[in-house]
């Protein structure tokens, strides 16, 4: 089993910034990518930033040039850097982790941190 504890989450004004932290504990091993997901209310879950073992990035088109997603693969943590936060961004942002086990993929989901972007 594998434990996603996501932290950082809060109150911002628009243009402010906030910093998520995700560490991973458990059976981390085969892990091919870590990142993080968003969901508004009313909303469906959607892709925010994931990055692979080999740190590849990958960004939601919402929020390239402003969110930066990064990786501690020693410590098995993801970070989401997020600056110019938009009141569209409001959303409980959930950490996710993709490992491979026998050639299938298993997916797990941290309990999610809200973060609320208003003046």
């Amino acid at each position: 089993q594998v434990h996603l504890v996501e932290s950082g989450g809060g109150l911002v004004q628009p243009g402010g910034s906030l910093r998520l932290s995700c560490a991973a504990s458990g059976s981390i091993f085969r892990v091919n990518a870590m990142g993080w997901y968003r969901q508004a209310s009313g909303r469906e879950r959607e892709l925010v930033a994931t990055i692979t073992s080999v740190g590849r990035t990958n960004y939601a088109d919402s929020v390239k040039g402003r969110f930066t997603i990064s990786g501690d693969n020693g410590e098995n943590t993801v970070y989401l850097q997020m600056n110019s936060l938009k009141p569209e961004d409001t959303a409980v942002y959930y950490c996710w982790l993709e490992r491979e086990v026998a050639r299938n993929m298993f997916h797990f989901w941290g309990q999610g941190a809200q973060v609320t972007v208003s003046s």
